[in-house]
């Protein structure tokens, strides 16, 4: 693997970027104070862009780590952040990065999370030559796992139980693609 950290990446309607601390307030107004965009993930909605601006200098820290992939989903047409996505854990000794994504409702239904998904897969396998990548998400949350097979993973498994976010306890589908299925594409 040939780790470079989070890199601009471009797709036709949108820039992924790093994070910076300015971002909080589009943050924090286009996703993270939304209960119903954190109800499945692990972090409860923000009380205020204050909050937002300290997980963002956070991030932004980390950046410094080649193996941190994490990216601010900007629309071209709007120039501000509207979601995230990035790497949220690397298995099987880290041959296997785990993506999670996440977008504001207004933007919902647009295909832009799998649009996002797509580019960073495509950096992941031809820049990284990660060898495999997938995605989990809670089974009641299937609007996440139709932006993954759009993307273009491909269902595994259930794994009963095996999840956890803002719900509690879950039940999660797995969704994965190798490099070798990716480049068979």
């Amino acid at each position: 693997m040939n780790h470079k950290g989070t890199q601009p990446l471009e797709t036709p309607r949108l820039l992924l970027r790093r994070f910076v601390p300015e971002d909080a307030e589009a943050m924090y107004r286009n996703w993270a104070c939304d209960p119903e965009v954190t109800k499945y993930l692990t972090w409860l909605p923000h009380a205020s862009a204050d909050v937002t601006r300290r997980m963002l200098e956070d991030w932004c820290a980390r950046y410094a780590d080649p193996e941190y992939y994490q990216w601010a989903i900007v629309p071209k047409d709007l120039g501000e952040p509207i979601g995230s996505v990035s790497v949220v854990q690397f298995f099987k000794d880290g041959a296997c990065a785990d993506l999670g994504a996440c977008i504001g409702k207004p933007w919902w239904g647009r295909g832009l999370t799998a649009e996002a998904l797509t580019a960073v897969l495509r950096f992941l396998f031809t820049e990284v030559e990660m060898p495999e990548v997938g995605a989990c998400n809670d089974v009641n949350n299937p609007a996440s796992g139709r932006a993954q097979e759009k993307a273009g993973l491909r269902y595994r498994m259930r794994l009963m139980g095996q999840g956890s976010n803002n719900q509690g306890v879950c039940d999660l589908d797995r969704r994965s693609l190798t490099m070798e299925e990716y480049r068979a594409r």
